[in-house]
């Protein structure tokens, strides 16, 4: 089926459909970087369907771990590249076609697997547009020992090939959650233990003094607006970090790190546990 190119933030992507749907999950992303094709090998196999190579990078190790997994390959023409993601993408000569719908899980079925000790934290993410930091979240949650990523399926960026390359393959690494609604899901795993942190400017916290003593729900919010009113009377704690006066805020993937990191200090053991 002939995919349609969309255009975000100077570079195009092309998305496919699965069955003529159209939700997020049911769409074939295209993949690009030596790298996450690698994470995407040992981690997650199963999401990639096909690979393109160009000719300088189609390595003899590289051609028979994909041939040892049953994944077709073929050889990429000089222009193919530039077809596929963008002439502007920085491919190094290797791009995937990965269906996120095996990448990504359902709400409730990641719920009863999921078993929360005071070592457990996860990020929700209430509407990020930006993919760029959807993937930066991503891989700083994958960094501190998060136990999964939890994505609206709605006004939310969704996982493509920019959130793949700036995640640099962490994607594949951390569990990504599909939830329907966001406030079903927080309620949910309130009833589950989990304390609530929303991440607020000017919030009545100051994250150097919390101890993060139960399972932990850190929310980030939309770049601009931040976190939704009714997500935030969720909330069991409004988080700020403290900075100098003459900085008005923070990007919201570099607040997220700050909070990511914080919280592994108390916890340095969810680092090295197997997820």
């Amino acid at each position: 089926m002939k995919g349609k190119k969309q255009f975000r933030h100077g570079k195009f992507e092309r998305r496919e459909k699965f069955n003529g749907r159209t939700s997020h999950n049911q769409e074939k992303i295209y993949m690009y970087g030596r790298h996450a094709l690698e994470e995407a090998l040992a981690k997650a196999p199963q999401t990639v369907r096909k690979v393109f190579l160009s000719p300088e990078a189609a390595e003899r190790d590289l051609r028979e771990n994909l041939s040892k997994r049953g994944i077709p390959f073929s050889l990429m023409k000089s222009n193919d590249a530039a077809h596929l993601v963008g002439k502007d993408a920085a491919h190094q000569g290797v791009i995937a076609v990965v269906d996120p719908s095996s990448l990504v899980v359902d709400f409730h079925v990641f719920k009863k697997s999921l078993k929360p000790t005071e070592e457990t934290i996860l990020v929700l993410l209430d509407e990020l547009t930006d993919p760029h930091n959807v993937g930066a979240v991503i891989r700083s949650a994958a960094a501190f020992g998060a136990s999964g990523v939890l994505i609206p399926e709605h006004r939310q960026a969704p996982v493509t090939g920019a959130v793949v390359k700036v995640s640099a393959g962490m994607v594949f690494s951390v569990p990504l959650v599909s939830i329907g609604n966001v406030n079903y899901a927080i309620q949910g795993l309130k009833e589950m233990g989990f304390k609530t942190y929303g991440l607020v400017m000017g919030g009545t916290s100051n994250i150097a003094d919390e101890k993060f003593e139960a399972p932990t729900l850190f929310i980030v919010g939309n770049e601009g607006r931040g976190i939704r009113e009714k997500t935030l009377e969720l909330c069991d704690v409004r988080l700020r970090i403290p900075m100098d006066p003459r900085c008005e805020s923070l990007n919201a993937s570099v607040s997220a790190a700050i909070v990511l990191y914080e919280w592994s200090v108390r916890h340095s053991r969810a680092m090295t546990n197997t997820k």
